[in-house]
């Protein structure tokens, strides 16, 4: 099928995620959201006997702020039968979703990908192991160096919360052997790309590994043995890049906080945490469902909204579409910001 954009606009390709969960009733919420610009055009991937199938149900409970998946482009994919509704099953249709849609997105030069949650064990339980979607997009694109950062613009202030994370989907034993010199300095470069695109001169800040940044090597020797010195040399060679760090980790997103709900707070444009949980603890306390995940360093914009796949309260309609509003908003604003900076 030919997905190219009409009349030149905006296309966003949708991968509905695992349908066990809350992905594909989020995306109807959000679809019929007045958040959403008219002019944005949408390509669903995924099950339409399933969205429509949700629709219906959501109706039953009352909801009418739906998407119709009958008004909706979708390209259709039934990759299990009626009667297979194991967890591998559900892992495999998404997982499929996802790789079409990538496929799709690389066609089309002036589009973006979100996608909807997964459920890694199903993965798994299907056979395909990867631990996330950021790696699966990375192979796809045959790209190394990419960043997972998170991403949230302040309903308050309209300041933009950025937190880049040096390490992603791996346990916490295996943190300080992955990081390294060379990691730090790769990722503030995807960092610094990033933040270009909203700020001249931006201004880091950068969180030590242990508590109290290692407090001169009486809680940790990773600060003191090399930290410093990779984030002294990175800035001797980014002098447009104001750079503080590393800092205590417990005191960090201090400022964030602030800036968040404070028009006159002190800003900053980005952090880079040094593992998954240090940084989306505080990104998601402080954003709510204001925060959105992004892969940055891929030859395309991709988002996702912050949050999993809720099988506990699937086919509640209780779901909130919020983080998933703003991960389209956020694709639109990233996708139309890299084609005038000619970056994608």
């Amino acid at each position: 099928m030919d997905y190219k954009n009409s009349n030149n606009n905006l296309k966003i390709i949708l991968s509905v995620g695992d349908e066990s969960g809350i992905g594909p009733e989020i995306i109807l919420k959000a679809l019929s959201s007045n958040e959403i610009p008219e002019n944005i055009e949408f390509l669903l991937v995924g099950s339409k006997k399933n969205l429509q199938k949700t629709y219906k149900h959501l109706r039953t409970l009352g909801l009418e702020s739906l998407a119709n998946p009958n008004n909706l482009q979708i390209h259709d994919l039934e990759l299990s039968s009626i009667e297979n509704k194991s967890r591998s099953s559900y892992g495999n249709s998404s997982f499929y979703y996802l790789t079409k849609a990538i496929e799709i997105v690389k066609q089309n030069p002036y589009s973006a990908l979100v996608t909807g949650p997964i459920c890694k064990k199903s993965w798994a339980l299907a056979g395909h192991y990867f631990s996330g979607q950021t790696e699966v997009l990375a192979k796809s694109c045959g790209v190394k160096n990419v960043g997972m950062l998170f991403t949230a613009k302040s309903p308050i202030t309209g300041w933009r919360f950025n937190t880049l994370l040096a390490t992603t989907h791996i346990a916490l034993c295996e943190v300080p052997k992955k990081l390294n010199q060379k990691l730090i300095h790769t990722k503030l470069d995807l960092l610094k790309e990033f933040c270009k695109a909203y700020c001249k001169n931006p201004i880091f800040r950068v969180a030590g590994l242990n508590p109290h940044a290692g407090e001169e090597g009486i809680l940790g020797n990773e600060e003191k043995d090399w930290l410093n010195d990779a984030l002294i040399n990175w800035n001797e060679k980014n002098r447009d890049i104001k750079l503080l760090g590393p800092l205590s980790p417990d005191s960090c997103w201090n400022s964030s906080a602030k800036a968040w709900r404070d028009k006159d707070a002190e800003k900053h444009n980005g952090i880079l945490a040094m593992y998954h949980d240090q940084g989306l603890i505080p990104m998601k306390i402080i954003a709510l469902n204001y925060s959105v995940n992004t892969t940055i360093g891929l030859p395309f914009i991709r988002t996702s909204p912050d949050h999993g796949t809720g099988f506990d309260i699937a086919g509640k309609g209780i779901a909130q579409s919020q983080s998933m509003v703003e991960a389209i908003k956020t694709a639109i604003e990233m996708t139309e910001n890299s084609r005038l900076l000619d970056t994608h």
